[in-house]
């Protein structure tokens, strides 16, 4: 994003949006999840009555349709790191690169086998429960993740060249400012922090009450924005080190960074180390979509975890494959002019996430206030001043924002 939407001009509003309204948002979703104790449809049903469930379960059916086409670049990603593993893959002629990334991508048998192994994976994850699944993975893949990123990071710094990456990541280029840098800085807040999708409310439900919200809300911020950084850290050094085009969006990372490794010493195991790196990244915010589908599942049916989590990732995966055919035999299948998965990925950016972050905000900030207020009472006190501003943050000023998001998607 950073690459395609002028560096530095689309970094600054972002970390800014995310400082602001991602955290007032979060505020919405942790106080009404906490104080439910439950699932997002659960919790509004709690805390504000069930006519307003039905953003709730419109969060759930976002983050599970995303799921549903995430796990496809899921399976790329545990493909390139196999070819990383295997040495394959690693070409300095673009082209070829690029020749064989179409060839995979397109071979319906072989993309949707990595999409299940994806998908099998989560699952494993999140029937292990949120203490013995999804905590202690978190514990051993998130560290790992960042001493990768690391590990990377400094050896692109090493490279002739590479500070000018740097600059492009932190140096600001005003000509290049412009309206659409906002509008996607915007939308790029609200899907780093899985607003909109569930997640969030389910996680705030195992929260305990001694945690502070408004330190923990901004605890998630600082190091969403810092994994962020890192992540631009990781590539764009490397990118300009190589004289190569900062602007290739996800060609970056399945054509761009081969060739890279390829021409650099040791290249092979960097290359791992970076595919090892997003499949971690991977494999930890998808687990939470399909967590969010699983809690809500369970406490509205009463079935047992293991059966709700089979059932939802079989379900995924039927919708996946017509995801990733998308880019094979069904990619002359449109809908409104789009693919299957472009389809899911408009619906879910421009439709399901922001409608359902805008129930959100109306009940914390209008519907339920007290119950907000208390939540954010609980663990300290906070001034009048403090109280009303994050008030007017969450029924106000988020409401205009995802409103001039989702315009400025449609239109």
């Amino acid at each position: 994003m950073a690459g395609s939407h002028g560096g530095f001009v689309f970094v600054l509003p972002y970390i800014l949006f995310t400082f602001t309204i991602g955290i007032v948002m979060l505020i919405s979703e942790y106080a009404i999840g906490r104080a439910g104790k439950q699932a997002a449809i659960g919790s509004l049903r709690r805390v504000a009555g069930k006519y307003w469930t039905i953003f709730g379960a419109l969060g759930v059916l976002t983050g599970f349709t995303i799921l549903c086409f995430y796990s496809c670049v899921g399976g790329w990603c545990l493909k390139y790191l196999v070819d990383a593993v295997t040495g394959q893959g690693l070409m300095v002629n673009t082209d070829q690169l690029n020749q064989h990334f179409g060839s995979f991508v397109s071979d319906g048998v072989k993309s949707y086998a990595y999409q299940l192994v994806f998908l099998v994976a989560n699952a494993y994850v999140v029937i292990k429960g949120v203490e013995k699944g999804i905590e202690r993975l978190s514990k051993v893949l998130m560290p790992l993740l960042f001493i990768l990123m690391l590990i990377l990071i400094v050896r692109g710094l090493s490279l002739p060249g590479a500070w000018e990456g740097v600059e492009y990541l932190f140096k600001p280029q005003w000509d290049a400012f412009n309206a659409e840098t906002i509008f996607n800085a915007m939308g790029f807040t609200f899907f780093s922090l899985s607003l909109g999708s569930g997640a969030m409310v389910t996680y705030a439900g195992y929260l305990s009450e001694k945690e502070n919200l408004l330190t923990s809300t901004a605890w998630v911020a600082f190091l969403a924005i810092l994994s962020a950084l890192l992540g631009g850290l990781m590539v764009m050094p490397t990118v300009f080190a190589f004289d190569l085009s900062p602007t290739a969006g996800p060609g970056l990372t399945f054509v761009t960074m081969p060739a890279i490794f390829a021409q650099m010493p040791l290249g092979q195991l960097f290359a791992v180390a970076f595919y090892l790196c997003l499949v971690v990244a991977a494999i930890t915010s998808s687990v939470s979509m399909l967590e969010a589908m699983t809690a809500t599942l369970i406490q509205e049916t009463r079935v047992n975890r293991t059966m709700i989590t089979v059932i939802a990732t079989i379900v995924a995966a039927i919708i996946g494959l017509f995801c990733t055919l998308s880019f094979g035999s069904l990619s002359e299948f449109k809908i409104w002019g789009r693919t299957v998965f472009d389809l899911l990925d408009f619906l879910t950016s421009n439709i399901g996430m922001p409608v359902s972050l805008m129930g959100f905000s109306f009940v914390s900030a209008w519907v339920s206030w007290h119950v907000t207020k208390k939540q954010l009472t609980t663990a300290s006190s906070l001034s009048p001043r403090t109280l009303g501003l994050l008030r007017f943050g969450i029924g106000v000023l988020s409401p205009i924002l995802i409103v001039t998001v989702v315009l400025s998607g449609l239109l």
